[in-house]
């Protein structure tokens, strides 16, 4: 507790910077550009994460997966490696004059060493990416949907502990918002006499369960802690490191695979289509979106962002395929949408705002006193050079 020495009062003193700076310390300010880039972020997350399950379902052959789902997500990988190296040869081409060029070796070796923490979220995205195919091969649709709505919850804790992030009671009645609408929208999907979520009663698929809510939620909240505790870095720097990591880790895998059922398995390009491709350039533009989420935005809004996308996915599954929209499905949205707009409001961030604005006017007041307290004023000081002054030339004797 910190005590003003005006008024007495008391207050808790801000976060240790060491461990909380990844998060607010490039969020004290908002400005409109900033805000433009979560609206760009937001509308392009949303077309890109609407159309995934729908490529995901086109690229299904006879209800299973031609191809090895982890030759797919090297692909990715491998695609998004090449757009960060595009975009470094592009910045070095207009770097301005005596600037550093992003692809010296010198600037190279130094971000390989100042984002090493990356390996963590790339090693868990890998893992993550291969449980998504495995979700839905061996488990209820309905299932996958139901549990992936914990990672909201698991991610707000995850970031309170991490991140050292705060959270008013209105968010948290958010968040319990956003689970519940997500829920009420796909209840409809539940098979009737179905159990709880559908779940099988087999360890293994708790196993399985547990995996599936923590390692996304874990990656989500790694990276974004890295991308913003070396904010100064060059985000394409930043991502050519993340997905080189990524992409060593599903070829270590593919690798994996090959010793165990030999060397057909090296085939990464076996058993795909025009829709497993359009899937690869859908997923490798949302990963690289995701990143300008985690650095510049934050891992919440990306999880609201992914929510929203379920207006497009039913929209175009309706479209496309002649699913029909019920009544779930438009209570469920309205619901997120509320919770959106509940969590992102100003009065949710009021008492924050305002505890940190008084610690700012007792800490100017306490320094304000200390120049005081260092200084005597000017008229201590004239009043001291004329008495030594006086001194000097002794009593004024009468004439």
């Amino acid at each position: 507790m910190i005590e003003c020495s005006v008024c007495h009062s008391k207050i808790e003193p801000p976060a240790s910077k060491s461990i909380s700076r990844a998060y607010d310390k490039h969020r004290t300010f908002v400005s409109s550009k900033t805000r433009f880039l979560n609206v760009i972020l937001v509308a392009g997350d949303c077309l890109l994460v609407g159309f995934q399950p729908i490529l995901v379902y086109m690229s299904k052959v006879d209800g299973g997966f031609k191809y090895s789902p982890i030759s797919v997500n090297f692909l990715i990988e491998v695609a998004k490696v090449i757009f960060a190296v595009v975009m470094l040869l592009f910045q070095s081409r207009h770097k301005k004059v005596g600037e550093k060029s992003l692809l010296s070796v010198s600037a190279l070796v130094q971000a390989a060493r100042n984002n090493v923490l990356l390996a963590v979220p790339a090693l868990l995205y890998a893992i993550n990416n291969y449980l998504k195919f495995i979700m839905q091969l061996y488990f209820n649709p309905a299932t996958v949907k139901m549990l992936s709505n914990l990672k909201v919850l698991v991610i707000a804790i995850l970031l309170k502990m991490i991140m050292k992030r705060k959270f008013s009671i209105l968010q948290w009645e958010a968040l319990a918002l956003l689970l519940i609408g997500i829920s009420i929208n796909q209840l409809r999907s539940l098979p009737e006499g179905a159990s709880s979520f559908g779940l099988p009663v087999a360890t293994g698929a708790y196993l399985y369960t547990l995996i599936f809510v923590t390692v996304p939620s874990l990656a989500s909240v790694f990276n974004e802690y890295a991308l913003k505790s070396q904010f100064e870095s060059s985000i394409y720097h930043q991502n050519l490191f993340l997905y080189g990591y990524g992409a060593m880790f599903n070829f270590l895998a593919i690798l994996g695979i090959a010793i165990f059922k030999g060397p057909s398995s090296l085939d990464i390009l076996q058993g795909h289509s025009k829709a497993t491709m359009l899937l690869i350039c859908n997923n490798a533009a949302q990963g690289i979106l995701s990143s300008f989420f985690f650095k510049y935005a934050d891992t919440i809004l990306k999880k609201y962002s992914s929510t929203i996308a379920t207006i497009f996915t039913g929209i175009a599954s309706a479209v496309l395929f002649g699913h029909t929209l019920t009544i779930n499905f438009v209570l469920g949205i309205s619901v997120v949408i509320i919770s959106m707009h509940q969590f992102f409001s100003s009065y949710s961030k009021v008492k924050d705002e305002q505890r940190s604005g008084n610690f700012k006017m007792v800490e100017s007041i306490d320094s304000q006193r200390s120049r005081d307290a260092s200084f005597p004023n000017k008229t201590d000081v004239s009043e001291n050079a004329s008495h030594h002054v006086n001194e000097e030339k002794g009593p004024l004797l009468p004439v």
